[in-house]
């Protein structure tokens, strides 16, 4: 696999410019974009990255981090806070993510968007308020674990950490997770199922494989 080297600025540039040019396969008049990879990629930085991009080009986008759709903990921490199984399917509501964020997306959605559902420093809701997406403007998810759900992206892209690097970059607390990811890059194999893949051991200096 070719890689080249690419700062993240340029990055968020050329995806932004990729996603003006984007038509759904679906007949949606909204992009939706995936950004996958470990909590240590730091995969919402390149998201707000290619939001601003867009903004820049005149085009309204959405963030939404998966962190926001956590269930509450009595669910999640069900069998204990450090429990891969439980991390890898039951952490993250997903059906919250189809009903409140992709279905209002969908061909005669109205664009109404919830950005984010729960708080997990709180265990509460968060009660945000909807945010209508108008047509034509982008949906921009960020997450770990993202390629697994079949969501009806438009355009992915995955953030990807060699395990040394990863192993490095993860909180010494949150190595239990590790393996939930070799699992994913086993099972799904995200490197090579998304449309763009990033290389970002060095946090610095990222390298990409550019339009396949």
């Amino acid at each position: 696999m070719r890689l080249e080297a690419i700062t993240w600025e340029r990055l968020g540039d050329l995806l932004a410019e990729r996603l003006l040019d984007l038509a759904p396969a679906d007949g949606s008049p909204w992009p939706r974009a995936a950004f996958d990879g470990a909590p240590a990629a730091r995969t919402g930085d390149l998201a707000e990255r290619v939001s601003e991009a867009l903004r820049a080009g005149g085009r309204p986008s959405l963030v939404v981090g998966t962190e926001g759709f956590l269930r509450p903990a009595s669910l999640r921490l069900e069998h204990g806070r450090r429990d891969p199984e439980s991390y890898e399917n039951g952490w993250y509501d997903t059906g919250a993510l189809w009903r409140e964020v992709f279905g209002p997306l969908e061909p005669g959605g109205d664009g109404r968007v919830l950005p984010d559902l729960w708080d997990p420093v709180t265990d509460r809701a968060t009660r945000s308020p909807y945010v209508r997406l108008p047509p034509g403007g982008v949906l921009l998810m960020h997450g770990p674990l993202l390629l697994r759900h079949w969501f009806p992206f438009d355009l992915t892209v995955h953030v990807l950490l060699s395990p040394g690097a990863l192993r490095r970059r993860t909180a010494e607390a949150d190595h239990w997770t590790l393996p939930v990811f070799e699992r994913y890059a086993d099972v799904t194999d995200p490197a090579a199922t998304a449309d763009v893949l990033v290389r970002a051991d060095d946090p610095h200096h990222p390298a990409w494989t550019g339009w396949t």
